[in-house]
């Protein structure tokens, strides 16, 4: 995933800060070259400033989203493959559903739109009088409209393998509705195979390969879940955020030595390198907060 590493810092909105990977500008010239049926460049241009506009204000929604239900949002960092909102949403079904829901629900929104300003040009005569605006117009429609079938797709991490996979959390939990998904991604990428070859276009490659790479991230990361929910507990503490009973055995990495341990068993020293750490974080909910904070509550940790 792209990093703010070597990325372009364009502004901030919302408190949202945005950069601009720089490997963005050899998209935006294989778009503008790809572009077809323009009289002018400039319209190309425009073309491709309209695409990731649109990925924008998709990646948007998915950060107030988030910080709707109470989750922390980060960066949105536009690359090559459009965009990616880091956020945190809390560790339920229901607002990870509406974190990733609503990302689409903004190319939905922006579908009437669209249509109306289209409807427009071709009542006003522009396919005969202004053919650059009308099929300019026309490529935003098209544009969209893609990006919402494309999205949904139930293929992890696209948007419809993500709600896939939260749709599954309620009847599933956490670790089983996740690998699932990855496993439902990775068979539907082996099913487009074919339409990949007949494409033969060097984008379409790419976004296999992305979604491949994430779908075997998701089923380790499914499988680590799994481990968790497995491990017997220690009893005696418990999350003060979630109140998730915290798992016994080496779930904690070492921030210096990247070296995994119990942090409770140790008392928070890496039994590796020494570091002292005063605070942790739960498996759970992600939560950082001090030992002292740490207390029973006498309950059930939840299904993962």
């Amino acid at each position: 995933m792209p990093t703010k590493q070597g990325s372009i810092h364009l502004f901030r909105l919302f408190g949202i800060d945005v950069y601009l990977h720089w490997a963005w500008f050899f998209a935006a010239w294989y778009f503008v070259n790809a572009a077809k049926g323009y009289s002018s460049p400039i319209w190309s241009v425009l073309e491709c400033l309209a695409l990731f506009a649109i990925v924008l204000i998709h990646e948007f929604g998915h950060q107030l989203a988030c910080r709707s239900v109470g989750g922390k949002t980060h960066d949105i960092i536009l690359w090559p493959l459009g965009g990616v909102a880091y956020v945190s949403p809390p560790q339920r079904p229901g607002a990870q559903l509406w974190s990733i829901a609503a990302g689409p629900l903004v190319n939905v929104a922006l579908f009437p739109v669209f249509t109306a300003v289209v409807f427009l040009a071709r009542s006003a005569g522009w396919a005969e009088t202004m053919r650059d605006a009308y099929y300019f117009v026309l490529t935003l429609w098209y544009i969209n409209t893609g990006l919402l079938l494309f999205n949904m797709l139930p293929i992890y991490p696209l948007d419809g393998g993500q709600i896939l996979r939260s749709l599954l959390w309620f009847a599933f939990g956490r670790a089983r509705s996740l690998m699932i998904a990855t496993i439902i991604g990775l068979v539907g990428i082996v099913a487009f195979i074919p339409v990949l070859i007949m494409a033969n276009q060097m984008w379409y490659y790419f976004l296999a390969g992305f979604a491949v790479l994430n779908c075997w991230g998701g089923l380790m990361q499914a499988r680590a879940l799994a481990k968790v929910a497995n491990a017997p507990r220690r009893e005696g503490l418990a999350c003060p955020n979630c109140k998730a009973v915290p798992p016994q055995g080496a779930f904690w990495v070492c921030g210096k030595c990247r070296n995994p341990f119990d942090i409770f068993a140790s008392q928070g020293l890496c039994p590796n390198c020494n570091a002292q750490y005063t605070a942790t974080s739960c498996p759970e909910c992600g939560t950082l907060r001090p030992f002292s904070e740490w207390e029973s509550y006498g309950q059930v940790p939840p299904k993962l």
